[in-house]
């Protein structure tokens, strides 16, 4: 059991890992919660995939900097509820049953009020700050 449990965790974890090396390529998918998933994913499969998706530079750049509350810049954080508006009101618009329509929107409100209270923002600058002394204390 715990076999299965491990292997389904690395498949969601690469999953969605893929994911977000493609939000790090595309500007309309966000890759940082995706890293931040395929960590959990990760952990939860084994010690040695966890660590070595800590060693890569997608952990190192999205998810540190997530994880240690240092913030997301305005346009990170834009990008990220522009996209999930755009979901949640494809689902609004698409399904009939009301209790769901309100649930969403809520969920909606719920998710701009944690970006925009809960965390941090941070200008490109203190972003680019930031970046640089996790790249030096990897070293």
């Amino acid at each position: 059991m715990k076999n299965i449990k491990s292997f389904i965790f690395v498949v969601l974890g690469f999953i969605s890992f893929g994911i977000g090396v493609a939000g790090v390529v595309l500007p309309v998918l966000p890759g940082g919660p995706f890293f931040l998933f395929a960590a959990f994913c990760f952990g939860k499969s084994s010690k040695r995939v966890e660590s070595w998706f800590k060693g890569t530079s997608f952990y190192k750049e999205y998810v540190v900097r997530l994880r240690e509350n240092k913030g997301m810049t305005r346009k990170e954080k834009i990008r990220i509820n522009l996209i999930a508006d755009a979901f949640i009101l494809f689902s609004v618009l698409y399904i009939d049953i009301i209790l769901v329509k309100v649930m969403m929107i809520v969920l909606c409100l719920i998710k701009h009020y944690y970006f925009i209270k809960k965390i941090k923002t941070i200008t490109p600058e203190e972003a680019r700050i930031i970046r640089a002394s996790l790249r030096q204390a990897a070293k």
